[in-house]
């Protein structure tokens, strides 16, 4: 596994976690997602550790929430560049190699913020509705290569990310929130889903949040 974040502190928190749950090979390499040539060498390094790319995860993301006429033109440029943007140059560089290799799975975390629009989302509202659109594209561009690509749609998950949910609003850390390692589990679930079966799109609830 090679994995990837903006900064060192970052790499080795993610190894050591890894470790820690599972001993297994991990590569780790400081890259931002919205700069191209640094994905390139993160893909780079997967093929020269590991002999190839057969899936990509993409769940680099982030989230600021203002008012349409409150937030600013970096602040904007940074969600979009982040959650889809950079999306895209993570598959751009992997595609190639993942047909080298015969096929693969792509797997793109994107929001219910993808379909539902909450005040003060304009710009991840923007961003995820965006990836949506941009998963179904790519899966249409890259079936008949044995790539599979599946759009998994998180509500409120306690993580330190921390945006308001799409369905209740509230962002202060909950108990009732999904856990990232339940949105792990339905990659490794699709993993193990036969080859045949192509789901293109996984929505998560939490299954007891607040009552409105």
């Amino acid at each position: 596994m090679v994995l990837c974040a903006r900064q060192e502190s970052g790499v080795r928190q993610a190894i050591e976690t890894l470790h820690a749950i599972a001993p297994s090979r991990v590569e780790g390499v400081v890259a931002d997602v919205r700069v191209y040539s640094q994905v390139e060498r993160l893909m780079a390094l997967a093929e020269v550790k590991f002999g190839g790319i057969d899936n990509l995860v993409n769940n680099a993301g982030i989230g600021l929430f203002r008012p349409v006429d409150e937030i600013t033109p970096e602040e904007w440029d940074a969600v979009i560049e982040t959650n889809l943007t950079g999306c895209f140059y993570c598959v751009r560089a992997a595609v190639p190699r993942m047909k080298r290799r015969g096929g693969g799975y792509i797997f793109n975390i994107s929001s219910l913020a993808g379909k539902n629009a909450l005040a003060g989302g304009a710009a991840y509202n923007a961003s995820k509705f965006g990836l949506n659109g941009f998963s179904e594209a790519i899966m249409l561009d890259l079936r008949y290569d044995n790539i599979r690509v599946s759009t998994i749609m998180p509500g409120s998950v306690e993580t330190h990310f921390g945006h308001p949910s799409p369905e209740t609003g509230h962002s202060s850390p909950a108990s009732w929130k999904l856990d990232a390692t339940d949105v792990a589990q339905v990659v490794l679930d699709l993993l193990r889903s036969d080859p045949r079966a192509m789901v293109s799109r996984v929505e998560m609830r939490p299954s007891k949040p607040p009552r409105k």
